[in-house]
């Protein structure tokens, strides 16, 4: 299975939870210069910004130790980015960076873990 394929797997099933727990998805993929976030998705005052780590059964480091300082920083930046033309289109919100990590298994999920306020920026 290639990489962009467990990516995708390991996506879609994030989004779903987020939409079976009351979040709205707003944008997936959101790319802007020198950084993505794979979901960004609402739920009451809450944008959540939401880093997906999928990796191989058997792969030896988890999807949660791979949000490293550096991924972090990007992440932040281009949530920046976001919020500043959301806010002023919807006014203020409460952001919030969640890591979900997600293990895959001949495209079948074996686990996945949700981490909600993984990190903020007193991490970076």
């Amino acid at each position: 299975m290639s990489k962009r394929t467990r990516g995708n797997i390991g996506e879609d099933a994030a989004a779903e939870f987020l939409e079976r727990n009351g979040y709205k998805i707003l944008k997936r993929n959101y790319a802007v210069h020198g950084g993505e976030i794979d979901i960004i998705a609402k739920k009451d005052d809450i944008l959540a910004f939401v880093e997906v780590k999928t990796r191989s059964d058997g792969f030896i480091a988890d999807g949660e130790s791979a949000v490293d300082i550096r991924k972090k920083r990007l992440i932040m930046k281009t949530a920046g980015i976001f919020y500043d033309a959301y806010s002023k289109a919807h006014g203020e919100a409460f952001c919030r960076f969640d890591v979900v990590s997600v293990v895959v298994e001949n495209e079948k999920i074996i686990t996945a873990k949700y981490y909600p306020g993984a990190f903020d920026n007193s991490d970076v």
